[in-house]
């Protein structure tokens, strides 16, 4: 198959001049290239990630975006924005921690502002989720909200990735608001919601396709796609492989 910059593999779907290639890379981290070769991370977790695909390499990483602080989603962000000098979105608290740590590329904002970086502009939304940081004696400390991203690309189209969160029904304000055509969002329950929430936050946000996340990566997290499908015949739940890059 053709190899994206990164080495994964790639799914072609629907290819044109303004495709976006993501790559799941396990649990609740994306990686995506846009058309120019510009490449971001959506809260990535790498090192001690068993679901992680481990022939894939990180070669460019220009922005990251960090949902919430918990270690599952934030693990790898200060090596990584230090070896590449990656943009790091995060809400303000996150931003002032991640700082401490010697990341000076922050770029804090909060629920509702929107800034551009890079070729993408990016609108903080609300979670509903704990955002607690492990520090590096054990202590956890205030890292602000748990927080997701609508995405806007170049060519008018949105993402929504919604980070960890039950359904809320201000995710309807997010589908009026941005119209987000792709959503990422968590199915696994017990620490996020499960497939029958899902359901109705695909309700909410009215998006074409969902890509489920936060599933399978530990016993506990028990959600699985094709609950989901079974829930939701009209929206396309699209089933990533860690590792395999698909074209959006």
């Amino acid at each position: 198959m053709p190899q994206n910059p990164a080495g994964a593999r790639v799914i072609i779907a629907a290819m044109s001049s303004s495709a976006v290639a993501i790559t799941w890379l396990g649990h609740g981290s994306f990686h995506l290239v846009l058309p120019g070769g510009e490449t971001l991370l959506l809260d990535p977790w790498t090192d001690g990630n068993p679901s992680y695909p481990k022939d894939f390499t990180i070669t460019r990483c220009d922005t990251i975006l960090v949902s919430h602080g918990h270690f599952d989603h934030i693990h790898d962000v200060v090596p990584l924005a230090k070896k590449f000098q990656s943009n790091v979105v995060a809400i303000y608290e996150t931003c002032n921690w991640l700082n401490r740590k010697g990341v000076d590329t922050c770029k804090p904002m909060n629920k509702g502002g929107s800034q551009q970086v890079g070729a993408v502009t990016v609108t903080m939304t609300h979670a509903v989720h704990s955002c607690g940081i492990t520090d590096d004696d054990g202590s956890i400390i205030y890292g602000g909200e748990a927080a997701g991203y609508v995405v806007r690309f170049a060519d008018g189209r949105s993402l929504y990735f919604s980070g960890d969160t039950n359904v809320f029904s201000d995710m309807a304000l997010i589908a009026e608001l941005y119209q987000p055509e792709l959503a990422i969002i968590p199915i696994g329950d017990l620490f996020t919601m499960g497939p029958r929430e899902a359901a109705v936050a695909c309700r909410l946000l009215e998006s074409k396709t969902v890509i489920p996340m936060h599933f399978g990566t530990f016993p506990p997290l028990t959600g699985r796609p094709a609950e989901l499908q079974s829930l939701v015949p009209n929206t396309k739940v699209w089933e990533l492989t860690p590792g395999v890059a698909v074209n959006w």
